[in-house]
């Protein structure tokens, strides 16, 4: 059909309408800058994926392309967000991605974006339970007794107990931290974050042995009645330096770090969507908002896009005012 014809066939009212949308944030937004996707990246836990889709979600409605590609925690510090696989990633903790954020920032490549607004903390964690077996915990110098270690053995680890830590690709030196400490403990390592806390659910159910890494923000350490093991604190030298600590022959003879939870963009974000970099600086979420939310996907079945769309609907004001 010609486009005089299809001119033709629209109103007035129409082209009202059509006039006024040019004037809405959306066109504002996207018509000075590049219509490129903006790359945001999808890790392998709820609470990162949710941000990730919250941000992605109100890019969207500022008129931009988002696009979500997987990315490795750890290396996307160096490698992602630096030969352009990704843009934006929204959760690297004090506590397990310290070491790789020093790298990134050194690269030049990178920006880190700000603080997300949740504070970190993540430690082997056991059901109020488990007390009745290893009544001094969580002291962690009760996980040296042979008898309180048995009390989370499995039969794949008997006598030694079992410590289930996160996948391989976050880390946290739980391997070396028993070595260092010599715990009678063997680290097996769940392979996705679902599938951890689906054998904590199922063990809690049962009253059954269990110690394993629990982190926060998550809804877990709320549904769930225990404690964290106290370690000997966290410092850096810890990490880098065997003389430090209760063993003078090895590192990571303490607990893991804790602190803050940083967002990261390509450095060059800021100069080719301005607006899209002003609001992922600006974006921050409560804690409990967040681990509420991500019991709605990870306990209530919700999927990720629902639950951000609601964010995003009733926080409306919030990032108009980021984007402004």
């Amino acid at each position: 059909m010609p486009f005089r014809s299809v001119i033709s066939k629209f109103s007035v009212g129409a082209f009202a309408l059509a006039a006024a949308s040019v004037l809405t944030p959306t066109a504002q937004a996207a018509a000075p800058e590049s219509n490129d996707p903006i790359k945001i990246a999808l890790f392998d836990w709820t609470s990162v994926n949710l941000n990730a889709k919250i941000l992605g979600g109100i890019l969207e409605k500022l008129g931009y392309t988002v696009e979500y590609p997987t990315a490795d925690y750890l290396s996307s510090l160096t490698t992602g967000l630096t030969n352009g696989d990704i843009d934006v990633g929204l959760e690297f903790w004090d506590t397990t991605a310290g070491e790789a954020m020093k790298a990134s920032d050194a690269t030049g490549q990178t920006e880190r974006l700000g603080k997300l607004g949740p504070k970190a903390k993540e430690e082997w964690w056991f059901p109020e339970y488990m007390k009745e077996k290893c009544p001094t915990l969580p002291d962690w110098h009760a996980l040296l007794d042979a008898t309180c270690a048995a009390s989370f053995s499995t039969a794949e680890t008997a006598p030694k107990g079992r410590y289930l830590g996160g996948p391989v690709t976050w880390e946290g030196f739980d391997d070396e931290r028993v070595a260092a400490l010599k715990l009678p403990f063997t680290v097996i390592h769940a392979g996705t974050d679902a599938a951890m806390f689906a054998e904590l659910d199922s063990a809690y159910q049962r009253k059954a042995p269990i110690m394993l890494w629990i982190y926060s923000p998550h809804w877990a350490p709320a549904k769930y009645k225990g404690e964290w093991v106290q370690f000997p604190e966290y410092t850096p030298e810890c990490y880098t330096d065997p003389k430090w600590g209760v063993n003078p022959d090895a590192k990571y003879d303490c607990g893991k770090p804790h602190g803050e939870i940083w967002k990261y963009s390509w450095n060059g974000m800021k100069d080719k969507w301005p607006v899209a970099y002003k609001v992922a600086k600006a974006y921050t979420i409560d804690t409990d908002e967040l681990n509420k939310m991500s019991g709605e996907i990870d306990l209530d079945g919700k999927t990720p896009e629902d639950v951000a769309a609601a964010w995003i609907a009733a926080h409306e004001a919030d990032w108009k005012a980021w984007a402004q």
